[in-house]
Formats: C-alpha cells, sequence, structure tokens
C-alpha cells in the first residue's frame, strides 16, 4: 500500500500563515530546495485542497515559478495531482483532477493502488480534516525559527490528535523538520 503523507511549513509558534497570508517569513534555500526536489521525487500524487491549489495553480506554471526553482516548479507541473473540494469549478493546472465527494473513500481508494507515495503539500485545513481518518501515514512539519505572534493555526479544528515521533532533520538555516506517526484510535 502507498503511504499519504502531509508536509506543512510552520512558525516556531505554531502558524502556517501569517495574519496577511504572508509567507514572507518562510525560510527558503538552497538546502531546502534540494529537500523539497527530493521530497517530490518520493510521490507520484500531490493533492491539495482548494485554498492552496489555487495558491499553488497560480505560481508553479508561471514563469516566476519556474524561475524561481526550475526544477521545483518541474515537479510540481509534471506530477499527477488531485485537488478536494466542493466549490472549484474546473482545474485549471494541467494534469489536476478534482473530487468534490466522497474524498476519505477516493483517497483510500487511492492508496491502494500502486505507484509511488501521496503527499499533501501545505493545505492544513484538509490535513486537519484526515488527522483521524487513518489515511495520512505520517506528518512532515518543518519548524521554521521564527515567532509570528499570530496568524492561521497550524492545525485549527483538528481536535487533540496524539503523535509519535518518528524522526527530526535539521537545516542549516535552523530550520527543524519533524516527522511524525498521528495515532488513531
Amino acid at each position: 500500500m502507498r503511504k499519504m503523507f502531509s508536509f506543512m511549513i510552520t512558525s516556531a509558534d505554531g502558524y502556517h500563515a501569517d495574519p496577511g497570508q504572508a509567507l514572507d517569513w518562510q525560510t527558503i534555500d538552497e538546502e531546502f530546495s534540494r529537500f523539497a526536489l527530493a521530497q517530490l521525487r518520493e510521490a507520484d500524487t500531490l493533492v491539495f485542497g482548494r485554498v492552496t491549489y489555487e495558491l499553488m495553480a497560480a505560481f508553479w506554471p508561471t514563469p516566476a515559478g519556474e524561475e524561481s526553482d526550475p526544477d521545483v516548479a518541474k515537479a510540481m507541473n509534471t506530477t499527477p495531482k488531485i485537488v478536494i473540494s466542493r466549490t472549484l469549478p474546473q482545474a485549471t493546472w494541467a494534469g489536476t483532477q478534482i473530487i468534490s465527494n466522497h474524498a476519505e473513500e477516493e483517497l483510500a481508494r487511492l492508496k491502494q493502488r500502486p505507484g509511488k507515495d501521496i503527499v499533501i503539500p501545505g493545505s492544513s485545513t484538509l490535513t486537519a480534516g484526515l488527522l483521524h481518518t487513518g489515511l495520512l501515514d505520517e506528518l512532515r512539519i518543518l519548524v521554521n525559527p521564527v515567532i509570528l505572534g499570530q496568524g492561521r493555526s497550524l492545525f485549527a479544528g483538528a481536535g487533540k490528535t496524539s503523535l509519535k515521533l518518528l524522526k527530526t532533520q535539521q537545516f542549516t538555516s535552523g530550520n527543524v523538520l519533524l516527522y511524525y506517526q498521528p495515532i488513531t484510535r
């Protein structure tokens, strides 16, 4: 069975976006870009919630996205994508399928198919909603060495969830990547 994991970036105080939705506080450097590309190569399917999908679709297929990191842009643009949304009328990013109903069942079927891992890059609301379904095998949380003081909480609405620490990875920038397994009961 394929593994499904979520990858999210957070501040040290647990916010994935500042109050204005800006992401300029994130430490993105060459080391992170190499990691991001290696992580994308672990997967053959990307799954997004609508909000993250719209942000990614507005950036990666553009000249600005391709200039920012050509290898990551290529991986993002060529990897098949699924967006979970009841409100998105159509997907404009090439290689995207919309799932608007029975998302948990569709994702469970996807995990049963042969292939590489399935990654949810970002999409905190989707991740929070999937925590108690047993579908998520791993959470990868990149903690940036910054305190925002306020913003959008990483797992708002998730409810209490126990996690088992699998491993950690430290970056020279001060970022720390935490690998967790959600404990579902």
